[in-house]
């Protein structure tokens, strides 16, 4: 029988952390790695475990493999603070687990099946489902891919699908989604320049990427199937990628004028002019 140690990376989220941790309580231990949250995150946290622990932001999957350091377990369960483990999820979860004999070739990860609600609805359609995530693996088989946003996780040997549930919360509103939509399209520059360092932002790149993004989300993987909310969702999406663009644009044109600072695009630099502002 293995230990699983469930991992929270959280920041100002006390309207779903209660939900997230309670979800998780099948687990033998769990470990919360909070951003420093002014709310009652923390608070609500020591509901369920009083492993918490208060580190700076540094990305995402920087963030979890801090927390991968503080776990006892032989496994690991990654949550975010707007999700939810399914009771059937967590029944196979646990079977997993207590059946572990460590033997040659037994699968070493477990990828999830994540069902998304936005703006009060489970979306079914553009792309957003069936969302496939690797969020339970073996500790010793984890291996990070750092990014600024949307870092994310592998695992050397055998990975298999489940097909019990992980809810995720995301979007409660248009305006939740919009707050995102500045950190996400900045932190996706140094995306953008770390894995193309030569990328500009060109007259095409800022016109029809935005194009592209609304029409393969809404026509090409059927968001127009979810009604307003699908369109609503495409049209964001296409913010999303007009944002990145001309963020390119701004970033190389002050680079190019070698003075006046550089906008932020990488988490410790977005995270001081929050602090600033």
């Amino acid at each position: 029988m293995a230990k699983v140690s469930a991992i929270l990376v959280c920041q100002n989220a006390e309207q779903d952390v209660d939900r997230c941790l309670g979800s998780v309580r099948w687990a033998d231990e769990i470990v919360v790695i909070d951003s420093f949250s002014t709310d009652r995150t923390v608070e609500l946290a020591r509901r369920h475990t009083d492993r918490i622990f208060q580190h700076e932001y540094p990305g995402y999957s920087r963030q979890v493999e801090r927390a991968a350091g503080y776990c006892s377990g032989d496994w690991l369960f990654v949550i975010d603070s707007d999700e939810e483990c399914s009771p059937e999820l967590a029944t196979r979860a646990r079977a997993v687990a207590d059946a572990d004999a460590g033997a040659p070739g037994a699968p070493v990860g477990y990828e999830v099946l994540r069902r998304v609600q936005a703006f009060g609805k489970w979306i079914d359609h553009g792309g957003w489902y069936p969302d496939y995530k690797l969020r339970f693996f073996r500790r010793d088989a984890m291996r990070c891919e750092h990014q600024e946003v949307h870092g994310a996780f592998k695992v050397e040997g055998p990975v298999v699908r489940l097909q019990e549930q992980l809810y995720h919360y995301t979007y409660e509103t248009v305006y939740s989604y919009l707050q995102r939509l500045n950190n996400y399209s900045s932190l996706q520059v140094a995306n953008k320049l770390k894995s193309r360092p030569g990328i500009r932002a060109s007259w095409a790149r800022i016109v029809f990427s935005p194009v592209s993004h609304f029409w393969r989300m809404l026509v090409v993987k059927g968001g127009w199937k979810d009604g307003y909310h699908g369109l609503a969702l495409a049209v964001l999406d296409a913010m999303v990628a007009a944002a990145l663009y001309v963020k390119l644009w701004e970033y190389r044109m002050r680079e190019a004028e070698g003075q006046g600072k550089l906008p932020p695009i990488w988490n410790d630099e977005i995270n001081a002019a929050k602090r600033k502002f």
